[in-house]
């Protein structure tokens, strides 16, 4: 059955008390905490920095066994590398998400490209062949250059998802390429009638059997936050 994974990126922020974690919480039970809110986590840091498996324990232990943890890839893989040549350094990253996937903990890899990586067809394709079929993989594609048929074409081919970002800026066409979808919503402030249209297009998604991953930005307000909770309430009252 289909299911609507809804969060935020990232979790520890002692500004959002007292809205969304009580006043007197302390920082070390802040997963455990929003774990009993929301059931899914966008991970940024490991854009940065590879995943100890002492951490990855940790978050396991706090998380109930219905909660999927989303992880941006490794800056290497997409900065620094530019998705070329990528196989080494893609391997010891995957080594450490091991322990998430196998718990069913893990949500999708976001491959979130630099802006000034321009589309080139044959470099996506190498690199898609190098990922494995066994997780999940969304693209976040902020060069216009991208957003056109051959680049959807080649993530299906890979099941491979189109991230849907949002923000003051752009948007990405509402492009489905795969068995689930995944959005970014990342402007300040959602209107009503905004998160109304969000919740009938997750709605469609999960009535055509596709799971749905959607991650809110992460503030020093507690917002997205909410609006993650707000989300999740208005599919529920479906």
């Amino acid at each position: 059955m289909s299911q609507l994974y809804a969060g935020t990126s990232g979790w520890a922020y002692p500004s959002w008390k007292p809205d969304f974690y009580p006043a007197k919480l302390a920082q070390a039970k802040f997963l455990s905490h929003y774990a009993t809110q929301l059931n899914t986590v966008e991970v940024n840091f490991s854009f940065r920095q590879l995943l100890k498996e002492t951490t990855v324990q940790k978050w396991l232990a706090e998380a109930p066994a219905h909660f999927r943890f989303g992880v941006k890839a490794h800056q290497v893989i997409t900065h620094i590398k530019r998705l070329k040549g990528t196989e080494e350094f893609l391997k010891r990253f995957l080594v450490t998400l091991e322990p998430l996937e196998r718990e069913g903990k893990l949500g999708p890899i976001l491959v979130q490209l630099p802006p000034n990586l321009k589309a080139d067809p044959g470099l996506l394709k190498d690199f898609l062949v190098t990922l494995p079929r066994s997780a999940r993989f969304a693209f976040e594609f902020r060069h216009d250059s991208w957003l056109n048929e051959e680049t959807y074409d080649l993530l299906r081919s890979h099941n491979a998802a189109l991230c849907v970002a949002e923000t003051e800026e752009r948007t990405t066409p509402d492009v489905t390429t795969a068995s689930f979808a995944y959005y970014r919503y990342r402007k300040p402030e959602y209107s009503d009638d905004e998160r109304a249209a969000m919740v009938n297009t997750i709605r469609q998604h999960l009535t055509e059997n596709r799971d749905v991953f959607v991650y809110f930005k992460h503030e020093e307000t507690p917002q997205g936050a909410l609006y993650a909770v707000d989300v999740l309430k208005g599919i529920a009252g479906r």
